[in-house]
């Protein structure tokens, strides 16, 4: 991490986040990067909506990381949540949460928001991606199960739609990557927009 910091030739974005999923996207679409995970408190405020938390958190995470004043490139910033019936899904505490979660979406749609925060040179921008997913009807040991393999710990919904939690998804309208963390539209409109390269081999 501090080498490709230190030389600025090897990336082109510095990505506000640890995660392996996101990290896998931009490798994905050819993006020069490094990561830096931020420390951020992730509460919701009083009477604030999922659509202004999810951007709010995405661009507040871009911030801590420019905050560090650790280097001159953009800075991409991102957060993912889940939403039913007016109640807000982060990522579970606890087992009975986790349980509590899947047991709300399970035979329901809900809605996966994903916001992308871009910031460079004072200037900032944000987009966020909206994706309806169905559960088929879960069985409580298949949830118990899920919750054994370790997967649902640190995602959002308490599932990983790119892992076993794909055989929960019954039907799926928008954004597969949104889904996943790092919605691959509204990302490359921002780094285009902030002259980020694609397309381009990465040794992050």
């Amino acid at each position: 991490m501090s080498k490709n910091l230190q030389n600025k030739t090897t990336y082109d974005v510095v990505l506000a986040s640890s995660s392996p999923r996101r990290r896998e996207i931009l490798h994905q679409i050819g993006v020069r990067f490094c990561s830096v995970s931020p420390d951020i408190d992730e509460s919701r405020y009083s009477g604030e909506s999922s659509l202004e938390l999810v951007r709010r958190l995405a661009l507040k995470k871009a911030i801590a990381v420019a905050e560090l004043n650790i280097s001159d490139k953009p800075i991409l910033g991102a957060d993912t949540l889940v939403t039913v019936d007016n109640q807000i899904f982060g990522k579970p505490d606890n087992k009975a949460e986790f349980i509590q979660m899947l047991e709300k979406l399970s035979g329901q749609t809900h809605c996966v928001l994903s916001a992308v925060a871009l910031m460079h040179g004072g200037q900032s921008n944000v987009l966020i991606s909206q994706t309806e997913v169905t559960f088929r009807p879960l069985v409580n040991k298949e949830i118990m199960d899920y919750w054994e393999t370790n997967e649902p710990k640190g995602k959002a919904g308490g599932y990983a739609i790119q892992g076993f939690g794909a055989v929960f998804v019954d039907d799926l309208k928008g954004s597969y990557s949104g889904v996943v963390g790092l919605p691959i539209t509204q990302t490359c409109h921002l780094l285009t927009q902030f002259g980020v390269p694609l397309w381009q081999s990465s040794d992050a």
